[in-house]
């Protein structure tokens, strides 16, 4: 697990450091936000149902407050992501939202996750499909970027005259998915938008000639 290794700055081998603040410990701590949330609505007791969450407290030392666990990880995870990633906090306000809706007993989580999962996935592969050259763009350009993944996320939102049935399909998906988790157009892109320039300074892999 990223956060294991990158966030101490521990070594992968004995001549490379693994860098901090990555895609892999931003979609982590991303995970351990959302069991923190839900181990802290649903009064979840028992870490082994929350495993990101585990490794996060038991690493990070997070105690637990008013004996309840989850609050004390929610607080700690929301302040990385915000001093490591930027993250506003209506983003953290619409995932709490989402997970109050969608989350009322223990049996609504694996479901839950599960969707998420799929939301992401999808809108994360369709974002490649539209994008492709735009993420080309060097990472100086980070505003016209941004303005470009709000235009993009627009279109996927409402756009229906697409000429490839797949996409068009997909962009259904996203918009029944978003619908139920209950994200807005600008969580969406602020979202798509932090993995897009983690992407891009993640290190090139080796082409094969």
């Amino acid at each position: 697990m990223g956060i294991l290794s990158n966030l101490f700055g521990k070594k992968k081998n004995d001549d490379e450091q693994v860098r901090v603040g990555g895609m892999e410990d931003f979609m982590t701590l991303i995970r351990v936000y959302y069991q923190a949330v839900i181990a802290m609505n649903l009064g979840i007791t028992n870490l082994a149902f929350l495993p990101d969450l585990r490794i996060f407290k038991q690493t990070l030392h997070v105690p637990t407050v008013n004996n309840k666990l989850g609050i004390g990880e929610k607080n700690k995870c929301k302040k990385m992501l915000m001093d490591m990633y930027d993250m506003s906090d209506t983003f953290f306000k619409e995932i709490d939202a989402s997970i109050k809706k969608n989350c009322r007993n223990q049996n609504d989580i694996k479901n839950y996750l599960i969707m998420f999962q799929g939301f992401s996935q999808d809108l994360m592969m369709l974002i490649g499909n539209l994008m492709q050259w735009k993420f080309r763009m060097p990472s100086m350009f980070h505003k016209a970027l941004r303005n470009m993944t709000a235009k993009t996320i627009n279109q996927i939102l409402t756009r229906n005259d697409w000429k490839d049935d797949a996409v068009r399909r997909t962009c259904v998906n996203i918009r029944k998915y978003a619908a139920t988790l209950g994200y807005s157009e600008a969580w969406m892109t602020e979202y798509v938008f932090r993995i897009v320039m983690l992407a891009k300074k993640e290190p090139k892999t080796a082409s094969n000639d």
